[in-house]
């Protein structure tokens, strides 16, 4: 992974990396998932087969003694796991069209319980909080390559500051 930019213009609290491959994916993801407190909300943005449940899949197994499969939750929506971080949940929000979908499944519940990832974070829509790290995947320029833009907002943004991110 190689830093391209860091507080850049258009966003002070941003950075940019190029991510070679998948292991490059499972390491940002560990740094991540290092840094994370129960509370935290993780944003995961990008398109379908982009890297979003890999990186989530890293970040869960980085905080487990004993990783136990992790399972795209695209069916079941949710999916919890008991880490040595407290509990971090796991939203995919794809087949669900709006924000009131979101509220039967327990999302403003599992902000008090514990770390939760979400993809397709945008169905949120009013529940998205303000304070959140976002990740956004898109595809690089060979196969097995992506972009990686992390955005922090509110006080996430200066814990983005924070994480160093191996070149």
């Amino acid at each position: 992974m190689a830093r391209v930019q860091e507080n850049g213009p258009e966003n002070p609290h941003e950075i940019r990396l190029e991510i070679a491959n998948e292991a490059a994916l499972a390491r940002l993801a560990a740094r991540l998932a290092m840094a994370a407190r129960p509370g935290d909300l993780i944003c995961l943005e990008g398109d379908l087969g982009a890297g979003k449940t890999s990186f989530a899949r890293a970040f869960i197994h980085a905080l487990q003694d004993d990783p136990e499969e992790v399972p795209s939750p695209t069916f079941t929506l949710l999916q919890s796991y008991e880490t040595r971080a407290g509990l971090v949940h796991h939203f995919d929000l794809y087949r669900i069209a709006d924000a009131a979908e979101a509220g039967p499944l327990g999302f403003e519940d599992a902000l008090g319980e514990g770390i939760v990832l979400v993809e397709w974070p945008e169905r949120l829509g009013p529940l998205l909080l303000r304070e959140r790290l976002s990740l956004r995947l898109e595809f690089g320029p060979t196969p097995d390559s992506r972009r990686a833009i992390l955005r922090g907002f509110g006080e996430r943004a200066e814990r983005l500051r924070n994480i160093a991110v191996d070149g």
